[in-house]
């Protein structure tokens, strides 16, 4: 998403659900949602196939060093 996307989307979402956002919020607010759509883009470049199937329960494990 563009800078102007995030923008738009945010000041959408904020009116749909009445809420109000307060000009000192709204920087961080902005910069979680482009950070969110970021992540969303990596997860959706990923190739999925026919035998992909979804997780019944996440489990963290520590990363290996």
């Amino acid at each position: 998403m563009t800078p102007a996307e995030i923008e738009a989307y945010v000041d959408a979402a904020a009116a749909a659900l009445s809420l109000p956002l307060a000009a000192a919020h709204r920087p961080g607010v902005l910069h979680y949602v482009g950070f969110a759509a970021g992540m969303a883009e990596l997860l959706a470049a990923q190739p999925l196939s026919i035998d992909d199937e979804p997780a019944e329960a996440f489990v963290p494990i520590v990363p290996r060093p």
